[in-house]
């Protein structure tokens, strides 16, 4: 196989994998703030199911944000094993393209990072929400038993 091939196999699989891992991550975070308006709090009867309501795909953004920094390195790894590999064989110990395609492996680092941030700010953005939530139906129920017991 040529390595050409292989390193644009690579690029576009890891890259076209973190671009897919932020368009979800960006997807659900809006899905969920859009779902946190319009949730009816009083028309839960038990914490249980509003929280299994309200905590719904949240867990995606957290396991995105988790994982992307590790698939940006392993193209990055992949990368220089590409670019050092056809070194190798070339025989070609030109400065000018070993720092250019080492340089361009690590673009799949910097993207997998591009992803995590975000995502981990979104997940604890979701989480205090969620928390808020949840505080928010816990005071209603200790008013209505305050009521029921007047």
């Amino acid at each position: 196989m040529d390595m050409q091939l292989l390193q644009e196999l690579v690029d576009y699989g890891v890259l076209g994998l973190l671009a897919l891992m932020a368009f979800l991550v960006l997807f659900f975070w809006i899905e969920r703030l859009l779902y946190y308006r319009s949730v009816k709090i009083d028309s839960y009867r038990t914490q249980e199911a509003l929280e299994l309501d309200i905590t719904k795909n949240i867990a995606i953004i957290s396991s995105f944000g988790a994982n992307a920094p590790y698939i940006g390195l392993l193209g990055t790894v992949l990368g220089i094993i590409i670019t050092f590999y056809t070194l190798g064989q070339s025989g070609n110990m030109d400065v000018n393209n070993i720092m250019t395609s080492l340089s361009l492996a690590l673009k799949a680092t910097a993207m997998g990072l591009v992803v995590a941030i975000p995502a981990i700010f979104f997940y604890n953005h979701l989480s205090r929400k969620c928390e808020v939530i949840i505080t928010k139906w816990q005071i209603l129920q200790k008013e209505a038993d305050a009521t029921q017991k007047i």
